[in-house]
């Protein structure tokens, strides 16, 4: 598929890397010459430095034949104009980034309809869900949500008190009566879809597909279970810690902000009223310790250096905060943070890659299914995708044990109407249905991929 990208900084570049791995025909525009050529080394693709809202650099970067254009540089405005330039010039459809809080939902609308943008993307939100999302299920590491919740994949990390350490999967079902499903394993650098009979060990990472109510009480039974956070430490004010905090305080968290930037103090003390602003640095422990993060219930840093999140981040885990989350941009040293053991980890750039990803595949052409959603995991190595199944869907009626499904396949979940369905080999899908599916190894664009030919 024919794809221009404008904007090569953090999330473009992310972004062009993704698309690139996935076989995409892709030109990348930005105005700096050295950022360019930066990208023409790192990727094979075609890297071109231009205005974006230019018509000749436009049509030299091919808009014309494009399936997709994708505006992703720091000017929300920009962004919006190259989009509705590009759908003048021929592109087929349009992804923007638009980031400021003052456009509103009605102004999003507005702007997708009369600029002909197809679909809009605010990374900072996303991640303020993500984490959201976490801090509501604080036992997790990561929480993925489908089909309106009906059906969640909670990532836990197996402890060496937990009671699942050293039992096969085929033993859980019968010992544990909620409806649950080990969909994934990550062990070290490699992610599995285990069979029955797969041991787990201490330090596993794995993914527990279920309803919300199924996933709390195996949470309570196994001894792993977290009450929400009532309070909650927020280091840096960005975009991020925004739109965070105000779901947090919606839901009658207590939110205190710590930021450097006397005058972003002041703008958000203004835009959260109910949030206590701290004018500080976070980086000095004294600030963190006086304001309270030994009896904090979580803490979340957003600032925009990753070093420091991570540094504040192992602090926090020092003075046994219950969940600490850190905004990491750069792959490694999210691995580093890892192995610093920083369990809770967001970062913008996957986010709008999951998003951008999903919107490509969905655009193919795909028989029988439409993709809904799309995570990745591992790097990329697998993926975890959510179909919503058409009326000519040539496998509907037929049970998964009699599907011929490829290796490293499992269907995970099934949502039939707002019932959730931890499928057996008995189950079959509908037209109709929301299919959960992991995939390791392997790209998967239509449900209809699942099946060995």
């Amino acid at each position: 598929m024919k794809i221009v990208i404008l904007g090569c900084g953090k999330v473009g570049n992310t972004l062009i890397g993704a698309l690139a791995g996935e076989g995409h025909d892709i030109v990348a525009i930005d105005k700096n010459p050295e950022v360019v050529e930066e990208i023409f080394n790192l990727h094979d693709v075609i890297g071109l430095c231009g205005n974006g809202i230019d018509s000749d650099t436009m049509l030299e970067a091919g808009v014309s034949e494009a399936r997709l254009f994708v505006a992703v540089t720091d000017s929300d405005e920009l962004n919006m104009l190259a989009c509705y330039l590009a759908r003048k010039l021929g592109a087929r459809h349009t992804v923007a980034r638009i980031r400021n809080p003052e456009y509103n939902d009605d102004s999003l609308v507005f702007f997708k309809q009369n600029m002909n943008i197809s679909v809009t993307l605010n990374p900072e939100m996303l991640v303020a869900h993500e984490i959201y999302n976490i801090l509501k299920f604080p036992s997790a590491v990561k929480v993925e949500t489908f089909s309106g919740r009906n059906l969640e994949i909670v990532e836990i990390i197996i402890k060496e008190e937990s009671p699942f350490v050293g039992i096969k999967l085929s033993e859980l079902r019968k010992k544990y009566s909620e409806k649950f499903l080990i969909c994934y394993v990550v062990r070290g650098d490699e992610a599995y879809i285990p069979s029955g009979d797969f041991e787990l060990k201490t330090g596993d990472k794995i993914g527990i597909t279920a309803s919300h109510n199924e996933i709390l009480k195996l949470l309570k039974n196994i001894g792993t279970f977290q009450k929400n956070p009532r309070s909650v430490i927020i280091m840096g004010a960005g975009r991020s810690t925004f739109y965070l905090a105000q779901k947090l305080i919606n839901i009658g968290v207590n939110v205190k902000i710590i930021e450097r930037d006397a005058q972003r103090c002041v703008e958000l003390s203004n835009a959260l009223p109910s949030a206590v602003l701290i004018h500080g640095d976070g980086m000095q422990y004294e600030i963190l310790k006086e304001e309270g993060i030994a009896s904090s219930d979580a803490f979340i840093a957003l600032t925009g250096t990753d070093e420091e999140n991570i540094l504040c981040c192992l602090f926090a885990k020092e003075q046994k905060v219950p969940v600490v989350v850190a905004k990491i941009n750069r792959s490694d040293l999210a691995v580093t943070a890892e192995g610093l053991g920083i369990e809770c980890i967001v970062s913008p750039q996957k986010t709008v890659t999951n998003v951008v990803s999903r919107y490509v595949r969905a655009l193919k052409n795909s028989i029988g299914s439409k993709m809904e959603t799309l995570y990745k995991l591992m790097d990329g190595k697998s993926e975890v995708s959510e179909f919503k199944v058409r009326e000519d869907f040539a496998y509907a009626g037929v049970s998964l044990t009699t599907l011929n499904l490829k290796p490293n396949i499992l269907v995970a979940g099934i949502v039939r109407g707002k019932k959730p369905i931890i499928p057996t080999g008995a189950d079959v899908i509908l037209p109709g249905d929301r299919v959960v599916v992991i995939a390791a190894g392997q790209q998967l664009d239509d449900l209809g991929d699942i099946i060995k030919h």
